[in-house]
């Protein structure tokens, strides 16, 4: 009958303990950023960073963007032109003002449209014997 030596379970003194080896995790990496995303996907992005706004007089502020290449290149396909001299800031800047300007405008049509807002003008026409015509 063959016997069968047995693994024991105590560790051999005059052996070294064999390293492990660690098991190959996978590496996590950071979730792409929105702007990422769209660069990624070959799409514009531009964003409104933050707002500062002047304490001593509120009506005065500024707003830092944040944008891609794509959405530059965007910008100049619509027909903001590169001057000489220009910056990728000067040619956002001349779109984000455009934006404000509409928006100005389009507040103000609305309100014109109103008749409760609209610019009364009073016209007075003499007519002789201490008598006018308004309209």
């Amino acid at each position: 009958m063959a016997t069968r030596a047995k693994k024991t379970t105590e560790p051999d003194a005059t052996k070294k303990p064999k390293a492990k080896k660690a098991a190959a995790k996978p590496k996590k990496t950071a979730p792409l950023s929105a702007k990422d995303l769209a660069t990624k996907n070959g799409e514009s992005y531009i964003n409104v960073v933050s707002l500062e706004l002047d304490p001593n007089d509120i009506n005065n502020g500024a707003f830092e963007l944040d944008w891609n290449d794509k959405f530059l290149v965007t910008l100049i396909k619509s027909g903001y032109q590169l001057r000489k001299d220009d910056k990728d800031t000067d040619i956002v800047d001349r779109w984000f003002q455009t934006v404000c300007r509409n928006i100005v405008l389009e507040v103000y049509e609305q309100e014109m449209a109103d008749p409760d807002n609209r610019l009364r003008t009073v016209r007075s026409r003499p007519l002789g014997d201490g008598r006018s015509e308004v309209s």
